[in-house]
């Protein structure tokens, strides 16, 4: 049970680290340097948490899942800003 509660706080730290990346990435046109760098400076972050939880490489694809969402929610929290002035 304990290793579930780490596992589900790691995917949601995943998310909550990509949420504001992703919301200033969206205003970098895509693959400039801008983009890159909000779209990959979380994953060391990430790595580091995984290594100290401990996970071994298995977790990967669910951490990698939860900082996309992390992306896309905070690219979609910037449209709505921006659409809406």
């Amino acid at each position: 049970m304990e290793g579930t509660l780490k596992l589900a706080g790691l995917i949601l730290g995943a998310t909550a680290i990509n949420l504001p990346l992703g919301y200033f990435r969206y205003a970098y046109e895509r693959f400039t340097f801008g983009w890159f760098f909000y779209v990959h400076i979380s994953i060391p972050i990430i790595i580091y948490l995984r290594i100290k939880a401990p996970f071994s490489w298995q977790v990967v694809p669910l951490t990698l899942g939860g900082a996309l969402v992390g992306q896309f929610l905070g690219g979609v929290l910037r449209r709505r800003r921006d659409s809406h002035g």
